[in-house]
């Protein structure tokens, strides 16, 4: 039901824009997260926005802080997830998903996850 694009390979510093899409659900009504996992190492949220009905907060780490940003286009029904800046340490597989309320929520519906590896 998500479908993510938009990764690849990038050098240290460049920027990707990674997109996450819905076929059945309106993801301008849920909140939306974005995990990533690199081998060997536990899965990381790097980024989560609420609804707008709730404020639209967004919740991220400190290691994606003023070089990560999320964002809607509700026309398209896509939700983004702007990466800049990156650093050899992005490199991982990325996913977004929807938590079953709000960010603190158990995430329960997943995409299907893409590569991004940053190297020089």
């Amino acid at each position: 039901q998500l479908v993510e694009s938009g990764g690849g390979l990038v050098q240290p510093g460049g920027s990707l824009r990674l997109s996450c899409t819905a076929s059945e659900i309106m993801l301008e009504n849920v909140a939306i997260g974005w995990f990533r996992q690199a081998p060997g190492k536990e899965r990381e949220g790097v980024m989560c926005v609420e609804t707008d009905k709730h404020g639209g907060k967004t919740y991220y780490p400190d290691s994606v802080k003023d070089r990560f940003s999320i964002s809607r286009d509700n026309t398209k029904n896509t939700v983004y997830l702007q990466m800049n800046n990156l650093k050899l340490e992005d490199t991982a597989e990325y996913h977004c998903a929807l938590p079953a309320g709000s960010c603190d929520d158990e995430y329960t519906v997943w995409g299907q996850g893409l590569q991004v590896t940053v190297s020089s």
